[in-house]
């Protein structure tokens, strides 16, 4: 059960009734869930490229010959990457970073899917990079970093996600650092 507690989004609680499950209620279940993991782990690594989960050296997004290849959308990770997919809104290429920058834990450049990024902005096929980083102090820190340090010297366009207030919600609970985001990203209507 402490090993379960340690996945994201499983508190004691949660961990309890899933080792329950597994041991308890359902142990073919149990099999089942180890073999498919054990399977992914030995089918699945980073896409050369951009770092997204692939069964290949290169991910079926990257290969897609329907995506345009001019675009890159780096993103946190690679459920950034789904959550835009499941969206449907773009229909570019990805880049995976694997982390923001945050020096007080130790992550630095170097931590980062930096490498495979240059690569593929040296070729000159691409005309726009969009920042689809989190709107806090790292993902500001590296959005900064890349445009300072990755983007200088290259052609591009370098673009940032807008931030604000989500659909459907209001002015009144919004925070400080929302609000601002919001007034900064405004459109001409």
């Amino acid at each position: 059960m402490q090993t379960l507690k340690r996945l994201p989004g499983l508190g004691y609680r949660s961990a309890e009734k899933v080792a329950l499950h597994l041991l308890v209620e359902n142990t073919s279940a149990s099999t089942a869930l180890i073999d498919c993991l054990n399977q992914a782990k030995s089918q699945l690594g980073p896409c050369e490229l951009c770092g997204n989960l692939a069964e290949e050296k290169e991910c079926s997004l990257c290969r897609s010959d329907d995506r345009d290849h001019s675009q890159i959308c780096v993103v946190e990770g690679v459920t950034d990457l789904f959550a835009m997919e499941r969206a449907g809104v773009y229909r570019g290429l990805y880049h995976v970073l694997h982390g923001k920058l945050a020096p007080v834990r130790g992550v630095g450049p170097e931590q980062l899917n930096l490498n495979s990024l240059v690569s593929r902005l040296k070729t000159g096929k691409v005309r726009e990079v969009i920042l689809a980083l989190g709107n806090d102090m790292e993902g500001e820190a590296t959005c900064y970093y890349l445009n300072q340090e990755i983007f200088e010297g290259h052609q591009l366009q370098v673009t940032r996600i807008g931030f604000g207030l989500p659909s459907g919600g209001g002015v009144t609970y919004a925070d400080e650092v929302t609000l601002k985001s919001a007034l900064d990203g405004r459109k001409s209507i």
